[in-house]
This record gives C-alpha cells, structure tokens and sequence, in this order.
C-alpha cells in the first residue's frame, strides 16, 4: 500500500462560539476565539490517498487529480472566507479544526474514488493539527475489545 500526500494552504476567518451555550459559557470555553468579529488562521491542509500503483502509469492518483478535486471540493469553497459565514455546507457548525477535519472529509470522499482517501490532516496552527480517517476510525474502534 502507498499513502501519498497532497498539502495546500488556505486562509480562512472563523468564529468559535454555540448556540447552545450562554455567552459567559462561550467565552470561557472557547477564549479569545469567540471574539465578535473572529480571527484568522493561515491554514495547511494536507489529503492524503492510498492505494497500489497502477502497473501502467506507477500512480496511485495523477497529482494533477489529486490537486483538481482537494480545490473543488474544499480549497476554492474555504480560502478568503468567513467559514461561520460564507460557506453554505459550513452553516451551522462550530469551526473548530476538528469539525472542519470531518467536514472537509465529507466533501472529499465525493470527489474521489470510493475507498481511496485515507486521511485529512488540518494544521490550524503550528501546534493545533486535527487528523480524521473518516469511517476507517469508527470501524476499527468497533473490532477493539
């Protein structure tokens, strides 16, 4: 099996705040990040796939499709936008890394061939990096005894 990778950056507002949270509760769980008017992150985003080499061309996926769908489906929808705001598939949920991990997964899972993606890595900042496997985590948390 051979994992390969493809990193992007992006910038992107966001605001951390929940609905169902008093405004004392947001403030105190989520810190300067519930700030009225957000913040910004200069984000990496890095998908990557698995697969065996095609014997004919030595590629898992051509990099040129890999880089085409990470855009479409996430990379052109998320990079000088207010993610609480601007993004129509975002409305309604908490920005954290985590759940722009999970959602980013979402969108590119239809983008690519069944079973070939194999994570989604968010690097919120130089130390905040949220990593999803998709339904790979549930299944093999399911076999754990």
């Amino acid at each position: 099996m051979v994992y390969l990778t493809r990193r992007v950056t992006f910038s992107a507002a966001h605001r951390l705040w929940s609905n169902h949270l008093t405004e004392e509760e947001n403030y105190r769980i989520y810190d300067k990040c519930a700030n009225g008017n957000g913040h910004g992150h200069n984000y990496v985003l890095e998908v990557t796939v698995c697969g065996e080499p095609n014997e004919h061309t030595g590629m898992v996926i051509n990099l040129t499709d890999l880089k085409r769908i990470t855009n479409e489906q996430v990379v052109n929808w998320v990079d000088h936008k207010h993610l609480n705001y601007d993004v129509p598939w975002l409305e309604g949920v908490i920005p954290t890394a985590e759940m722009l991990a999970i959602k980013f997964w979402e969108r590119l899972e239809r983008g690519f061939p069944e079973g070939l993606l194999y994570e989604v890595k968010l690097h919120e900042t130089e130390n905040n990096i949220a990593t999803y496997h998709g339904d790979r985590e549930s299944v093999s948390k399911a076999g754990q005894v």
